[in-house]
């Protein structure tokens, strides 16, 4: 019954506190002018408590592991230069992409060790974040950061159509551990990955990942394929 209720009362993000309060008291106050509109706004109550949930995930350690920054699915895997506001170059990588939908957790996690670099917020549109266009057009959160083997790898928040707000609590030069959590994005969106030059992913289009526990590609596997997958 402790695991039951563990895996049921998870802990909630704190700015979702303030949302979950305002869905409440709308729910009140419709209820109090109409009893049965208490079940909607019930439910919307609830789904914006499950939507805030903030649970504890169970990162590997090994060194060289790129975990997934996001609950989702690997919407799109493909070599795209990596956002020009980060100076990493013209040249194309290997760019992981997550998506997020209103029922996954939003709350972001650090794909690997190391030390953030560089940090650029760019305003933009709120484009549907399954679109390949959105990790250009959208607004995002970019985020450099050099691995504890050296690599330079990129990180990207990108809005989604309904998301209207990027949360990113990272600093430059802060040094990082796989799995800590550093934001969140609200209401559907999406999460790119672009990996250094030569590594392979270790996930397919199509996977569901997990934040912080499914692991995106091995920094010291030189020479592995990449993953392929099949529905069975």
């Amino acid at each position: 019954m402790p695991d039951v209720l563990k895996s049921v009362l998870v802990p909630i993000h704190r700015e979702g506190w303030p949302f979950i309060g305002i869905f409440l008291a709308v729910t009140i106050v419709l209820g109090w002018l109409w009893t049965p509109l208490l079940v909607p706004g019930g439910i919307l109550t609830a789904w914006c408590t499950y939507f805030f949930r903030n649970p504890d995930r169970v990162t590997p350690t090994a060194g060289g592991l790129i975990v997934s920054p996001a609950d989702g699915v690997v919407q799109m895997i493909e070599a795209a230069p990596p956002p020009a506001e980060l100076e990493m170059g013209p040249a194309p990588l290997t760019r992981v992409s997550v998506f997020m939908n209103v029922f996954n957790v939003h709350v972001n996690r650090i794909p690997t060790d190391g030390t953030i670099t560089g940090l650029s917020y760019r305003p933009g549109k709120f484009l549907n974040a399954s679109l390949d266009k959105a990790s250009i057009d959208n607004e995002r959160q970019s985020v450099r950061m050099t691995t504890a083997q050296g690599h330079d790898i990129a990180f990207v928040q990108i809005a989604g159509l309904v998301a209207r707000r990027i949360l990113c609590t990272l600093k430059t030069h802060q040094a990082v551990r796989a799995g800590e959590r550093f934001g969140m994005i609200r209401f559907g969106s999406r999460v790119d990955v672009y990996l250094p030059d030569g590594v392979a992913p270790r996930v397919c289009v199509g996977q569901l990942c997990v934040a912080g526990e499914t692991v995106l590609a091995d920094l010291t596997a030189g020479g592995i394929p990449a993953a392929q997958g099949a529905v069975r």
